[in-house]
């Protein structure tokens, strides 16, 4: 039998139908449309290990999305960080510092819920504010114990479901030093970024008092990889480097004093805030930024665009909305922080 999207066979539509009314569902035409993927999976492939596979990430995704659910409307952020990192290291003390104030201003932590950062991320938000999000490996990674008892614990079978929960769910990312995990993590959040398939946030490498690790770092992406011409020099703003968290903490306050969130809708970039601007201030991000902007466009604020309204709880915010020069995502970081200030 045929399973395609276009309902021209009234028997599979008819049963798909009868089963979503049995179950109930929310939104039945995005339900119906998993249901006939997974119907064309099965009928499709007959290996076994790529069924398998593409099981385990909804069977993830799901549970990610009903542990996250309940939390939508407080802020996150995602700490990273060496798991060998010993709990009498200063750096560790750092960590603990850190989520201690991140959960002072209500923000929650969600961490790798191994031990060394992640730990000490876990330590200083407590379990209440915190999210484990783990992975199966053969080594290293058993929850930690201020997690082991909490409702808020994930365990994932594939390292690309974790990675979508860490930056799906969170309003900042926080790093300190670590090893080959850590730095993956910098560079995908960097990529993601500055290629726009992730929404501007605030990312913090917090470095030890000496600053032996992230600005070490910063040296040779500015030795090596700005000199060789593979990277722009307003690829710099899209990170802050600090020894203080203190100033961590305040750096992610700062970007959401106005701005709230963003997303693109079709070539449209719409940046949500927490209170509109006014004409003088378009004019000024107008002469100050008009590098960003697409041939033709132009800063304006808005109202919610159709396709926002899966967003339903973001609808009432103000917008401003403009087509975005890609190229330019360093400069979209600073054009963020120029809204914060006024």
């Amino acid at each position: 039998m045929e399973i395609n999207f276009k309902r021209n066979s009234p028997e599979i539509e008819t049963r798909i139908a009868e089963l979503m009314e049995l179950i109930g569902v929310h939104h039945p035409r995005i339900i119906r449309e998993m249901i006939l993927s997974a119907l064309k999976a099965g009928h499709d492939i007959d290996y076994l290990a790529d069924l398998k596979l593409m099981r385990t990430t909804m069977k993830e995704m799901r549970f990610t999305n009903k542990v996250f659910g309940p939390y939508r409307d407080r802020r996150k952020v995602t700490i990273f960080g060496s798991a060998r990192t010993a709990p009498d290291d200063a750096i560790y003390q750092k960590c603990v510092r850190f989520s201690q104030l991140l959960a002072k201003r209500d923000y929650m932590a969600i961490t790798g819920g191994g031990g060394g950062i992640m730990q000490a991320g876990n330590e200083g938000a407590g379990p209440e504010n915190s999210f484990a999000v783990n992975i199966c490996l053969p080594f290293e990674q058993e929850t930690n114990p201020f997690m082991s008892a909490s409702e808020r614990v994930i365990v994932y079978q594939y390292f690309f479901n974790r990675k979508v929960a860490f930056l799906k769910e969170a309003d900042a990312v926080a790093l300190f030093p670590g090893g080959f995990g850590t730095l993956d993590e910098a560079m995908e959040v960097l990529t993601l970024v500055q290629t726009g398939k992730n929404p501007p946030i605030p990312l913090i490498l917090i470095d030890s008092d000496e600053g032996d690790y992230w600005e070490k770092w910063f040296a040779f992406l500015k030795e090596t990889l700005l000199m060789k011409g593979l990277i722009s020099g307003e690829d710099f703003s899209l990170f802050t480097i600090t020894r203080d968290p203190e100033e961590a903490v305040q750096v992610i306050d700062d970007f959401y004093r106005i701005y709230h969130s963003g997303r693109y809708v079709g070539k449209t970039l719409v940046l949500r805030l927490n209170r509109p601007l006014n004409t003088d201030q378009l004019q000024i991000l107008t002469s100050e930024f008009s590098e960003i902007l697409e041939s033709g466009s132009h800063f304006r604020m808005t109202a919610p665009l159709p396709k926002e309204e899966d967003q339903p709880d973001l609808m009432h915010l103000p917008r401003i909305a403009f087509e975005f020069n890609r190229r330019h995502s360093g400069l979209l970081m600073a054009f963020i922080r120029r809204i914060n200030s006024f």
